[in-house]
């Protein structure tokens, strides 16, 4: 396995990590800050270059995962559920829903469990979006982790998997700074 330690479009270089670290007396561990600041920036232009992909079908990355959300559990949720599993608020949620709404691709009707709520609905037209995307979303999905051989992306799901698994270090009150 190869090491790149190369800057990828400006990313931080682990000479700039050892600076700011030393630059505010700190003892941190200047790789563990390199590898947390390259995901993140990956992170970003991952999510612009998300934007522009489904732009091009007239949609945000917000809007497909909320309808490919529909799509996986029956075409129905409750706006609810869909923060819940899109890891957004309920504001959001509401957002998205009244803008898919005005273009036919969702629906709101009374729930049947809760006669007080409300569930949000595939429509055919939804689908329909849906599967005409699905062709070139996925292979350019694909391409974007073309590069990892099988074993490499293995790894890779295992590595992010932990890496997701430190994110509350962001949001948490009670985390103690290192000196």
């Amino acid at each position: 396995m190869t090491q790149h330690s190369e800057p990828d479009h400006g990313a931080p270089t682990l000479d700039q990590a050892r600076r700011q670290i030393t630059r505010y007396g700190l003892t941190a561990d200047p790789q563990a800050i390199l590898v947390a600041a390259r995901l993140m920036a990956a992170g970003a232009r991952i999510g612009q270059a998300g934007e522009v992909h489904f732009g091009r079908f007239g949609l945000s990355t917000g809007r497909y995962r909320l309808l490919a959300d529909l799509e996986d559990h029956g075409g129905e949720k409750s706006p609810s559920q869909l923060a819940a599993s899109l890891g957004v608020s309920r504001a959001t949620v509401t957002g998205l829903v009244d803008g898919l709404e005005r273009e036919g691709l969702v629906a709101r009707r009374p729930s049947t469990e809760d006669g007080r709520g409300n569930v949000v609905i595939l429509t055919a037209r939804g689908a329909d979006k849906l599967r005409d995307l699905a062709p070139e979303h996925f292979a350019r999905m694909q391409a974007l982790v073309g590069g990892l051989s099988v074993d490499e992306r293995t790894t890779f799901l295992d590595l992010l998997a932990r890496v997701v698994a430190g994110i509350d270090a962001f949001t948490r009150a009670d985390l103690e700074p290192t000196d």
